[in-house]
C-alpha cells in the first residue's frame, strides 16, 4: 500500500474505526515498525491524533536496527522532524538478497543497512512519518516537495475522494506537482477553488500547478499506479 493521508485516518476515527498503522516491505517479512499508540494521545482533538497516527511509527522487537538515515553519508538524520532521509532496516527478519540478482542486492545493502527506498523524518520522540517514495519527490526550483503532503491538503476537501499527486516537467522549474483528482459521486469542484484550497494549507511552492480530474488507474487491490500518471503528466 501506501502511506495514509492524515485526513483519510481522521474520516476512520471519526467512523469508529480503531487503526494500528503498521509499515514493512517484503524484504523485511512484511510489517517491521509499528505505531504504537501512547493512551495519553486519547485526550488529544481529532486533527491532533490523526497527526499522531499517521506516522509510521518505532521498529517491532525483533527488527535489530531502524533509522532514518543519509542515502549519502549513511549518517543518522537529526530527530527533528523535518530532515529527510531514507528508511533503512538491518536484522535476522530483513532477507539476505534479491535471488540471483548480485548487482540489486549490493545496492540495496549498500553501507550495511537495507536501503527501502522510502524517504521520511525522523520526530523528536523517535517515531519516524515517511513523506514519500524516492522516485516521487518532486524537486521545483531546487525544493524538495513530497507528494503525500500535496495530496494529504486536498483529500481534505470535501469533494475529493481519491487524489495522487506526481511531477510534471517544467521548463523553469525542472518539476511542479500536477494533481489527478477523483471526486465523490455528485460533487463538483473547480480546478481554481482546489488550488485555492491547497493554498491555505501548504507553501506557494507545493501547490499542484494542474489538476485533472476523472478516475484513477488503480491495482486490482486498489492502489494508485502513479507510474501511469507519470505518463500521463510527462503528455499533457
Amino acid at each position: 500500500a501506501a502511506p495514509p493521508p492524515q485526513a483519510v485516518l481522521a474520516a476512520m476515527g471519526e467512523a469508529g474505526f480503531d487503526v494500528t498503522h503498521l509499515y514493512g516491505l517484503t524484504e523485511t517479512y512484511g510489517p517491521a515498525v509499528v505505531n504504537a499508540w501512547h493512551r495519553d494521545w486519547d485526550a488529544l482533538d481529532a486533527d491532533a491524533r490523526a497527526e499522531k497516527m499517521a506516522r509510521q511509527g518505532v521498529r517491532y522487537p525483533v527488527l535489530e536496527g531502524f533509522d532514518i538515515r543519509d542515502p549519502e553519508t549513511g549518517d543518522s538524520v537529526p530527530a527533528d522532524g523535518t530532515t529527510l532521509g531514507e528508511a533503512m532496516f538491518r536484522g535476522n527478519v530483513v532477507m539476505r538478497g534479491y535471488l540471483k540478482n548480485p548487482a540489486a542486492t549490493q545496492a540495496a545493502f549498500k553501507g550495511g543497512w537495507f536501503r527501502s527506498g522510502d524517504l521520511g523524518v525522523k520526530h523528536p520522540d523517535g517515531y519516524i512519518q515517511l513523506k514519500d517514495r524516492s522516485k516521487d519527490i518532486i524537486i521545483s526550483g531546487g525544493e524538495n516537495i513530497s507528494s503525500i503532503e500535496v495530496e494529504d491538503a486536498l483529500f481534505r476537501h470535501p469533494a475529493v475522494a481519491s487524489a495522487a499527486v506526481v511531477a510534471r516537467p517544467d521548463a523553469k522549474w525542472g518539476e511542479t506537482p500536477m494533481a489527478f483528482v477523483e471526486l465523490k459521486p455528485g460533487a463538483t469542484v473547480a480546478a481554481d477553488a482546489l488550488i485555492a484550497w491547497c493554498r491555505e494549507r501548504l507553501a506557494g511552492y507545493k501547490l499542484p500547478r494542474h489538476i485533472v480530474f476523472g478516475d484513477l488507474p488503480k491495482t486490482a487491490t486498489g492502489k494508485v499506479q502513479k507510474y501511469l500518471l507519470r505518463e500521463r503528466a510527462k503528455a499533457e
